[in-house]
C-alpha cells in the first residue's frame, strides 16, 4: 500500500504549500481535509491497482497533475480575487476570464510562481521514485483491493462524524461548512478538497433542482396546453402621470440647518406675531414605510421551509419610519453609478475635483463601508441595485428569471418614467444583458460580447474606442447623454469601468492615458496608476455635470455614486502607500464614500455619522425620491430612519453604531466600553449576531425561491411594480 502513502502525502503537502501562500501561518480546522485525504488516497490506489499495467502510470499521472491543477487554480485564482474558486464561475465565467481576465491571470500566475514552484516538488520527487522503479504500480489482489475500499470506507465514516460532532457541539466549522457556507473561511479554515467536496455538492443539488424544475414545468405547461391552449401574454401595467415636487420640500434643500436649531431653541415667551412671520417647516411624517401585505395569503402562497420563515419573519419586522429626508428629491431625475475599485484614497481635490467636490458638498456620509463579496464586482452591483446580501456566487445571474420588481427601475416605471442602464464594457459580461432588462432597465454596452449584430445591434452605445482595456469612462457618459438628457424625467444606471486592475502603466489604458497628470506624486507606479485610472471616472463626472446644467436639468438631478469593491487588485501594502496609513484594524479596507449630490445641497452640506454600507443605498434612494415602498423587503436599511447603522460583511463579521465584532476571530471592539455592563453587552452581541444572520438568510429565501412574485400577489393592486423587460423575448445566445 506504497501508493496510498505517496497519494495522501502529496496531497496533505499541496494542502500545507496552498495554506501557506495563501493565508500564512493561521490556525484552521484541517480534521474534515484528513478524512478526505485518506478517501481520495485510498480511491486512487483502488482504481490505479485495478487498471492494466500499461495505464497505471498514465492513470496515476492523471490523477495527480489533476490534484496540481486544482490547487495550484485556487492559488492564482485567490490571489487575483480574494476569493476561492468555485464551479459556477468556471461553469458561468470561464470565456469570460478568458477574453478579459487574462492579463490579471498572467499577473496572478507570476505572482505566485514561487508556491507553485513549491507545489510542483511532489511530482518531481515522485517522477524520479517512479523512474528508479522506487515507486511501483503493482496490480491489486482481491485482498488489497478490499483493504483500498475499507481505507475509503473508515475515511467517509470518519468525515461523516467530524460533520455530526461539530453540528451536536455547536462548532465554527459546522456552522461554515453547511448553515452558513462560506467559500472563503472553508478554503482557509478547512482546506482545499474541503471546498472542492462542499462546492461539487452543491453545485449537483442546484443541478439536480433545475433539471426537476425544468421537468416540472414542461409538464405542467402541456398539461396547461390541452386543458386551454395558449394563453396570451401579460400586459404592460399602465403608466401613471409624474408627480410634481412639492413646494415645502424643495424649500427643505435650501433652508440651512441654522434656521431649524433656532426654531427649536426659541423661548416660550418670544412675541407670538414675530412667530407668526416666520417660515413654517413642513410638518414631517413619521408613518412607516411599508405595504398592506396580506400575511395570511402569503404563508398560503408558501411551498417550504424557507417560504414560511420569511412570510414569519417579515411579518415580525417593524417597519422604518419616514423621516424628516422623506421626499426631498420627490419628482426628480436620479443618475445612479457602481464605479468600478473606486476608493476614497483616489480622491483629492487637485486630480478629481468633480468627486471631491461631489463627496464634500452633499451629503458627506464618513461611516460608509463596501464590503467584498464572493462575485466581486457583479455581487457589489447586486447590493447596490437590490438591497440585499448576495446568497453565494453569482447573485445578480441567478436573479436573472426572478421577479426583480422593488428595484430602482420598478418605482420609477410606476411614475411613468423610463430606466436606462449603460456598460462600457461587453453586453453579455456577467450576463448583464438578461439581469439588468430583468431589473426593468433597456441596458446597453459597448460590444456586443458575441450576440448577434441583427438581433442586438441597437443595443450598443457608440464609443470612440470600445476596444481598449479598460475603456474610458467619460467616453461612455459622451456616447450615451444624448439618449435621456432632453427627457422631461429620467432614471440612469452607469457601470464603470475605468478603475479596474491592473494599475500599471504598461497594461492598463486609462492609467496610461492619464500618466502624465501623476507623474509628479512621490508614490509607486501601482500607486499612480491607480490615481490615474479614477481620473477618468473624475472626468465624466465634471462632463455630466456641464451638460446636465446647459440642459438646464442639473437642479433636478440627484447623482447617486458607490463602489462595487475596493481595489483588490492592489496588495495590502501598496494599498495602505495609497491611503497613506495602516489599513489592518477595524475592517478599514473596506471603508469607501457614498455620493448622494444635488445641486441645491451644496447651500446645506451635511456630514453623517451613522454607520452604513452599500446594501443600504436602495431603502435610502427610495425614501429620499419619496416612493411608497415597504422596508421590510429589504436586508439594508433606510440610512435616514432612527434604526441603528449595521454594516454586514462576507464572513458574517460586522460593524454597528456601538461594535465591530471579527466573527472568525471572536473578537469584539465596543466603542464606547464605559457605557456598558458585562450582562448588557452579552444581550447586545447575541441580539446583533441574530440580526445578521436573519438578513443573510431572509436575502438568500428572497432569491432562491423567486419571493418577491409571491410577495405581488400578497399587496393590493396599487402597491404592485411593474418592471418592463424591453430583450426579454429577444433570442440568447
Amino acid at each position: 500500500m506504497r501508493l496510498l502513502g505517496v497519494s495522501a502525502g502529496i496531497l496533505l503537502y499541496l494542502e500545507i504549500v496552498y495554506h501557506l501562500g495563501c493565508y500564512g501561518f493561521t490556525a484552521g480546522s484541517p480534521v474534515f481535509a484528513l478524512t478526505l485525504i485518506m478517501i481520495l488516497a485510498s480511491m486512487e490506489t483502488l482504481v490505479v491497482g485495478c487498471v492494466r499495467k500499461k495505464r497505471k502510470k498514465r492513470v496515476f499521472w492523471t490523477f495527480t497533475i489533476a490534484e496540481y491543477l486544482l490547487f495550484a487554480a485556487q492559488m492564482v485564482y485567490k490571489g487575483i480575487f480574494k476569493q476561492p474558486l468555485l464551479w459556477e464561475a468556471v461553469v458561468r465565467g470561464g470565456q469570460d476570464a478568458l477574453t478579459n481576465y487574462w492579463r490579471e491571470a498572467l499577473v496572478g500566475i507570476l505572482s505566485a510562481l514561487p508556491f507553485l514552484t513549491l507545489m510542483a516538488l511532489p511530482l518531481v520527487l515522485t517522477g524520479i521514485l517512479i523512474r528508479k522503479e522506487k515507486l511501483l504500480f503493482p496490480s491489486l489482489d482481491n485482498l488489497g483491493k478490499l483493504r483500498a475500499m475499507f481505507s475509503a470506507g473508515i475515511g467517509g465514516i470518519l468525515a461523516v462524524m467530524v460533520i455530526l460532532i461539530g453540528r451536536y457541539i455547536e462548532a465554527d466549522y459546522y456552522d461554515i461548512y453547511s448553515e452558513f457556507y462560506d467559500p472563503l473561511t472553508v478554503a482557509e479554515d478547512m482546506g482545499v478538497l474541503t471546498l472542492a467536496q462542499r462546492d461539487t455538492t452543491l453545485s449537483l443539488q442546484k443541478l439536480g433542482k433545475k433539471v426537476l424544475s425544468a421537468v416540472e414545468e414542461a409538464v405542467g405547461n402541456k398539461k396547461a396546453e390541452l386543458a386551454m391552449g395558449h394563453g396570451s401574454e401579460p400586459g404592460v401595467a399602465d403608466e401613471n402621470s409624474v408627480r410634481e415636487s412639492e413646494n415645502a420640500r424643495e424649500s427643505w434643500l435650501t433652508a440651512g440647518s441654522e434656521a431649524e436649531s433656532a426654531e427649536a431653541d426659541s423661548p416660550e415667551t418670544e412675541n407670538p406675531e414675530s412667530k407668526e412671520d416666520e417660515p413654517k417647516l413642513p410638518t414631517v411624517d413619521t408613518s412607516p414605510n411599508r405595504f398592506t401585505i396580506d400575511f395570511a395569503m402569503l404563508k398560503s402562497l408558501s411551498n417550504g421551509e424557507e417560504t414560511v420563515w420569511l412570510a414569519e419573519y417579515l411579518e415580525s419586522q417593524t417597519p422604518t419610519a419616514k423621516n424628516e429626508y422623506t421626499g426631498i428629491f420627490e419628482g426628480h431625475n436620479l443618475i445612479f453609478i457602481t464605479a468600478e475599485g473606486f476608493s476614497p484614497y483616489a480622491v483629492r481635490e487637485d486630480l478629481t475635483p468633480t468627486l471631491y467636490r461631489l463627496i464634500h458638498s452633499g451629503f458627506d456620509f464618513n461611516n460608509y463601508y463596501v464590503p467584498l463579496w464572493q462575485t466581486s464586482t457583479s455581487d457589489g452591483e447586486y447590493v447596490n441595485c437590490t438591497g440585499l446580501i448576495p446568497d453565494g456566487q453569482y447573485s445578480m445571474r441567478n436573479s436573472g428569471d426572478n421577479t426583480m420588481v422593488y428595484a430602482l427601475p420598478g418605482y420609477f416605471a410606476s411614475e411613468g418614467v423610463s430606466s436606462m442602464a449603460y456598460h462600457n464594457n461587453s453586453l453579455t459580461y456577467y450576463d448583464r444583458h438578461i439581469t439588468h432588462n430583468n431589473l426593468g432597465y433597456v441596458f446597453k454596452a459597448a460590444r456586443l460580447g458575441g450576440l448577434s449584430q441583427a438581433e442586438w445591434g441597437e443595443y450598443i452605445f457608440p464609443m470612440e474606442n470600445p476596444d481598449t482595456w479598460p475603456a474610458s469612462d467619460l467616453e461612455m457618459v459622451q456616447g450615451t447623454l444624448s439618449e435621456y438628457v432632453n427627457l422631461d424625467r429620467f432614471h440612469v444606471y452607469y457601470l464603470t469601468v475605468s478603475g479596474h486592475m491592473n494599475y500599471s502603466f504598461r497594461g492598463n489604458s486609462m492609467a496610461s492615458k492619464n500618466r502624465e497628470a501623476v507623474e509628479g506624486l512621490e508614490m509607486s507606479e501601482n500607486a499612480k496608476a491607480y490615481i490615474a485610472c479614477q481620473m477618468e471616472l473624475d472626468k465624466a463626472l465634471q462632463y455630466l455635470l456641464e451638460q446636465l446644467e446647459a440642459a438646464g436639468k442639473l437642479e433636478n438631478t440627484v447623482i447617486c455614486l458607490s463602489a462595487d469593491h475596493y481595489p483588490y487588485g492592489m496588495s495590502q501594502e501598496q494599498y495602505e502607500e495609497l491611503a497613506g496609513k495602516p489599513l489592518g484594524e477595524n475592517r478599514d479596507m473596506y471603508r469607501n464614500n457614498l455620493i448622494i449630490w444635488n445641486v441645491k445641497l451644496e447651500e446645506n452640506p451635511q456630514v453623517i455619522d451613522k454607520v452604513c454600507c452599500s446594501v443600504d443605498i436602495l431603502p435610502t434612494l427610495l425614501n429620499l425620491f419619496g416612493f411608497d415602498f415597504d422596508s421590510r423587503l429589504y436586508a439594508g436599511r433606510d440610512i435616514f430612519s432612527g434604526e441603528e447603522g449595521v454594516v454586514i460583511f462576507n464572513d458574517r463579521s460586522f460593524i454597528t453604531d456601538k461594535i465591530i465584532y471579527d466573527r472568525k476571530t471572536k473578537e469584539t471592539v465596543w466603542k464606547n466600553p464605559e457605557e456598558w455592563d458585562a450582562p448588557s453587552k452579552e444581550a447586545y452581541l447575541e441580539d446583533r449576531k441574530q440580526e445578521v444572520k436573519d438578513r443573510y438568510n431572509f436575502s438568500a429565501y428572497i432569491l432562491r425561491n423567486d419571493y418577491y412574485n409571491m410577495i405581488q400577489q400578497a399587496v393590493p393592486e396599487e402597491q404592485r411594480n411593474s418592471t418592463p423587460n424591453p430583450a426579454k423575448n429577444q433570442s440568447i445566445s
